[in-house]
């Protein structure tokens, strides 16, 4: 029996189709084999399935089990294939019944041994892709659901355990999609955690930095230790005009990329600052490696880099900036 179930994979912050195939077969040998290019931690998940069926009730299938994530030719990484893999394995074995539903909805999550579902990044990439693919249904964690609630033409629901998602395939359950966020009122709630009024005195500091965030200019602070200079770069955002709908969905794919975003937030509310530590590298500011992750200069987007220590970055870290 085979089965098709809809997920994703990131290319950078870019989310991409990715059709979880699970074919289980009673005429060879048992045993379990993910392709694809998966990693590590895919290449693991099938123990992670294994012991999530079991524990959830379900019957693990006697033979031979194939998995495909296709497109095949896309490097795979990380937990975020647990749940489509079992319920596409479910449904091969028929636990899961209804293949309406399932070829327009998108799954993703990481699986602990007990059938509960644990939050992973990116989530709100695959959202948008969603969208663009015609997918209807979105079953997440439900840490991640607000954050895919954010695209509101898409029915996003949130679980907790393997068994939840069953029944929401099955319409054997009762649970409602999560409401769709309304991102202007949280921007407009946000409120900095260090305002510029709190800042008492060095009014010519000050008044630089509010002339470099009208203009959007790059500023150098120069003087001794102790003098306000990480406090004003940190109270710059709460000067900045609050972010607009596109603006703080770009920030919040960057940051749910990166697995900044705290389980259940569905947004980045305010402008971003970052200060990266004076040892990091080049790859650490602007991005990078075998797969690449954003970076520093990627993770202030819309907000404020500040470099503390600025000479004792290394001469190419620096170099690095030279270039957009």
């Amino acid at each position: 029996m085979l089965a098709h179930v809809q997920s994703f994979v990131l290319e950078g912050i870019d989310a991409l189709r990715c059709e979880v195939e699970v074919d289980v077969s009673d005429k060879s040998l048992p045993g379990t084999t993910v392709v694809g290019l998966p990693d590590a931690a895919v290449r693991e998940s099938m123990e992670r399935v294994r012991a999530a069926v079991l524990n959830s009730g379900y019957e693990f299938p006697v033979g031979r089990v194939l998995v495909n994530l296709a497109p095949a030719d896309v490097r795979k990484e990380g937990p975020v294939y647990d749940l489509p893999i079992a319920i596409g394995l479910l449904r091969a074995v028929g636990v899961v019944h209804n293949d309406a539903r399932l070829g327009t909805c998108a799954v993703a999550g990481e699986l602990a041994l007990d059938g509960r579902v644990r939050p992973v990044s990116g989530i709100i990439n695959m959202a948008i892709m969603a969208e663009s693919q015609n997918i209807k249904v979105a079953i997440v964690p439900k840490a991640n659901a607000a954050e895919a609630a954010v695209i509101s033409s898409l029915k996003v629901f949130g679980i907790e355990t393997l068994a939840e998602a069953v029944g929401i395939l099955n319409h054997e359950s009762e649970q409602q999609p999560v409401d769709p966020v309304d991102i202007e009122s949280l921007i407009a709630e946000a409120r900095p955690e260090l305002d510029f009024s709190d800042i008492v005195g060095q009014e010519a500091p000050k008044r630089a930095v509010v002339i470099a965030a009208a203009g959007s200019h790059n500023v150098l602070m120069i003087g001794p230790a102790g003098t306000g200079k990480t406090m004003l770069a940190k109270a710059l955002p709460g000067i900045l005009p609050p972010m607009s709908r596109q603006e703080a969905i770009e920030v919040t794919r960057i940051w749910s990329t990166a697995g900044l975003l705290r389980n259940g937030e569905s947004i980045v509310r305010l402008r971003p600052i970052r200060t990266p530590h004076h040892t990091a590298s080049s790859v650490a500011l602007v991005g990078g490696g075998t797969i690449p992750k954003p970076g520093e200069v990627s993770l202030a987007h819309n907000g404020a880099l500040f470099l503390d220590e600025l000479p004792e970055f290394g001469r190419n870290v620096l170099e690095t900036l030279r270039q957009p």
